[in-house]
């Protein structure tokens, strides 16, 4: 299973009604994330607004069009991008910034053996 890293940037005035927002997340969400293949997907958050997200997914691309067609995505991001900056018209699942991977422990450990 691929790893993925990525970024968006929370409008700062907005950070804690968004962090609010995820403590509850609606439970159709969940398992459409679930069920497309989204796996160990986790938002971290800087005090001026940026995201830092990371999942595990077999395919990324995939996943994200298998969300696409679900109705509930189709709720949840219409709800969600009022959060954002820098959206340029796409909802926040499609403007993912992937940040490069350079350094995996268990990579290096299990080639060094």
């Amino acid at each position: 299973m691929a790893r993925y890293c990525f970024q968006l940037q929370v409008r700062p005035e907005l950070l804690d009604e968004y962090r609010e927002r995820h403590r509850a997340v609606w439970p159709d969400m969940l398992r459409a994330l679930r069920d497309t293949g989204w796996r160990n997907y986790s938002i971290f958050a800087r005090a001026d607004g940026l995201l830092v997200g990371y999942v595990e997914a077999d395919d990324l691309d995939a996943a994200q069009q298998a969300m696409a067609r679900t109705e509930v995505n189709e709720r949840w991001q219409a709800d969600m991008s009022k959060y954002f900056v820098g959206l340029s018209g796409r909802g926040p699942d499609e403007s993912f910034v992937l940040l490069e991977e350079i350094f995996h422990l268990e990579d290096q450990l299990g080639s060094s053996s």
